[in-house]
This record gives C-alpha cells, structure tokens and sequence, in this order.
C-alpha cells in the first residue's frame, strides 16, 4: 500500500530513492523552479541529501505515503515530483524542472495520483496556489480542483506577505464540504469573483 508505483502514457511516478540525489538537486537548486515553494533552493548535495531524508525517506515509513518522483518513461529519471499529504488537509503539491513545464506533465501525473487516493479512500485533497503564480492554479483546475477561497498568510520560512488560492476536490461525493482551517486562521480571506 505504501506508494504504489504508477504509470500514466508518458510518466512512471515512484518512489525516490537513494541514487536519485543527483536527479532531486537539479530539480530543488533552480531558483525558479522554487520560487513558490515553501523552502529556498538547496545549494549542496548535502542539503539535497537532508531534503531527502526529511521529506521523503520519513514519508516512506508510514504505513500511507504519496510523494512520487515524476519520471519520463524512457530513462525513469526524475524530473520532478508530486505528492499528498497525509495531514488533515491532505494537501496536493508538486514541482517540475523548468525544461519540461508548459508540456501537461504535472496534470498527467496529478490525475494518477488522484485516481490512487481516491481509490484508497482519502476523502478530499486541497491545494494552495500564491495568487502571483497562476499557472500553478492552471494546474489544479486542470485535474478537477475546485477553487474556495483566498487569504493571506505571512509564509515561512521565506518570511513574506503572500496571498494563497486555495482549492478542493472532494473525492467521496460530499460535494459541499470546504477545508476551513485555513480561512478560520486568516485574518484577511475573502472569495475572488470569476475564478
């Protein structure tokens, strides 16, 4: 059960393992490619290696775990990865070497794993889009999600004022359950008309 394999047409999404350090450092030192995500690009083998250990190897463990290596099917290199969280709000990530962007691989790789979890009984995802990074939100629409709400966050470790997106799929037919958690501890969240 604990990270099933996948394939789509293009894709092998899997776990990362140990020789794929190489393969997760160009992925996490692009200072693009993180820009929006919550930590600063590594500069090290070393920290990619820690990266690893803490966001991956601990994942592993659990008895439930979706974070994938997304891989081209020709050489099952890692290009990039996704995942779901097992916390509460079940959150759906995912990055992507700036090379292979604009070519619907994350949204192939994204409806796989939500046909997984589904499967597996999870009853919802979200996802959290920075509202100056709408192609991420592209993203999320692309593979179902439903837009909520926004509201402002001061993001650590980046230590910025940061308005989010926030979007749902619901996965068990509970069509009006919205994840509030994170309105609830905004101060600032409203709805933006004609998303």
């Amino acid at each position: 059960m604990n990270t099933p394999a996948l394939e789509t047409e293009r894709l092998i999404l899997r776990k990362f393992t140990e020789q794929d350090m190489e393969a997760l450092f160009l992925i996490l030192h692009d200072e693009e490619v993180n820009k929006f995500l919550p930590w600063y690009p590594v500069k090290s083998m070393e920290e990619t290696r820690r990266f690893y250990e803490e966001k991956y190897a601990s994942e592993y463990a659990r008895p439930q775990a979706y974070a994938y290596a997304i891989c081209l099917k020709e050489d099952t290199y890692p290009i990039g990865y996704i995942k779901v969280d097992m916390e509460e709000h079940h959150d759906f990530g995912y990055g992507l070497r700036r090379e292979f962007w604009h070519q619907g691989i994350v949204t192939e790789a994204g409806k796989a794993v939500i046909e997984q979890v589904k499967k597996d009984g999870l009853p919802y995802i979200t996802a959290t889009h920075d509202r100056n990074n709408p192609r991420s939100g592209g993203v999320m629409q692309n593979v179902g999600m439903k837009y909520q709400y926004s509201y402002e966050e001061q993001w650590q470790p980046k230590n910025v004022l940061v308005t989010f997106r926030l979007y749902q799929l619901n996965l068990d037919g509970k069509e009006s359950r919205m994840y509030k958690k994170f309105w609830d501890h905004s101060a600032v969240h409203f709805i933006e008309p004609n998303l």
